[in-house]
């Protein structure tokens, strides 16, 4: 007799989830052969062998007025997943990340019978806590990245396991610098500096003038310094390109990269990362950073009313203090971000410091996550 065949529908919104829906699918290929995946994802989860219906590229926005900007489009791609789901019901969904996108659509499938796994919990522990209630309605299971967060879902009654984060899986616990720098021809004795923007083009936009003019001061006291700016996409690369040429900076020591963010964190000394998964990326790679972003006022202010921490970078959360700097919206001028680059890379002593602080929560986070997440997942497809 033939075996049924197992369809899953996935969704990912951004670079970040891409990453780990093609672990995720990769383990639950190797427990369950021939599962087929359907829904939204970017290129690692075609990679694995999605079935892509709409491009990730369309939900990659953050902010409420970017959203705003782009309501219709976003509603109507989530209504004609609804549609197709419902029509071509798999036998289970996955929300991976994404949850102002997944959340109602999780909604409406678990209402008609298809279990919805919700893999990375939203930071109801950050802002929005009130989404509790709606992710209990929507959520069959909830796989958390960060070890704080299974009590706030038990304590809802929402079924949750930890699994890590994957990041911690995939990088080295002492990542190879000489050998990095020798592959990438930067001289041992080269003051490096990371600039990481972003993946999305908003991020980049609202970006790259400052991080090109913090170089610049960066320059006038480290003449030697050079800059390496790692970019996701064509399209995020052009957005650069065109600020260095309104800045006047090409011939400015930055070299631009087409991905390459893991490498360019571990040749560089400092990183000068935009809030997001990169921060905990150049963490679990022991490099010392400061934390910049920025997003239209409107936006800032609204979600600074409702936030309920200090502190927005990942490695500061985790670690439930500022152990790296933050420069947000205002104060992210160029001086201000040069001076505190400057001031932490000179300062072996709390370099030294945050390595160690870094390793510790490499340990904590390395829970071979791709396979606990794809065995809390198992029970719910059917055996034959």
């Amino acid at each position: 007799m033939q075996q049924k065949k197992i369809v899953i529908g996935i969704v990912a919104g951004e670079a970040s989830g891409d990453l780990l829906g093609s672990h995720l699918m990769a383990a639950l290929r190797e427990a369950r052969p021939g599962i087929e995946f359907v829904g939204i994802g970017g290129p690692k989860m075609q990679a694995v062998g999605m079935n892509v219906l709409f491009p990730m590229e369309k939900l990659a926005v953050r902010g409420y007025v970017e959203v705003l900007l782009h309501y219709r489009e976003i509603t109507g791609i989530r209504r004609k997943l609804k549609n197709y789901f419902l029509s071509n019901r798999p036998d289970l969904f996955i929300a991976v990340d994404a949850p102002d996108f997944n959340l109602d659509l999780e909604l409406a499938l678990k209402a008609s019978g298809i279990p919805t796994i919700h893999y990375v919990s939203p930071s109801i522990w950050a802002w929005r806590g009130e989404r509790i209630n709606k992710i209990k309605r929507a959520v069959s299971h909830m796989l958390a990245l960060f070890p704080h967060e299974p009590e706030l879902y038990r304590q809802a009654g929402v079924p949750v396991d930890y699994v890590g984060h994957p990041l911690a899986d995939m990088l080295p616990e002492f990542p190879k610098r000489a050998e990095m720098r020798e592959t990438m021809r930067i001289p041992p004795q080269a003051r490096v500096f990371a600039f990481l923007p972003g993946s999305r083009q908003s991020e980049v936009k609202y970006l790259a003038h400052t991080y090109i003019e913090t170089a610049k001061l960066i320059l006038q006291q480290e003449p030697d310094a050079r800059f390496l700016v790692p970019l996701i996409s064509r399209e995020t690369r052009a957005i650069f390109d065109q600020a260095l040429y309104d800045c006047e900076a090409r011939d400015m020591p930055i070299t631009l990269l087409f991905g390459h963010a893991q490498d360019a964190m571990i040749a560089a000394d400092i990183a000068l990362v935009a809030s997001g998964t990169a921060t905990l990326e150049c963490a679990l790679l022991k490099r010392p950073m400061v934390i910049t972003y920025k997003m239209p006022t409107l936006s800032w202010w609204m979600i600074k009313r409702k936030r309920y921490q200090p502190y927005c970078g990942l490695p500061n959360i985790l670690c439930e203090r500022f152990v790296v700097p933050e420069l947000i919206q205002e104060d992210a001028t160029p001086e201000k971000l040069a001076k505190a680059l400057l001031d932490l890379v000179n300062d072996k002593n709390a370099v030294m410091q945050l390595e160690e602080t870094f390793r510790a929560l490499h340990r904590t986070l390395r829970q071979n996550t791709a396979q606990k997440a794809a065995a809390a997942i198992l029970p719910y497809l059917p055996t034959a």
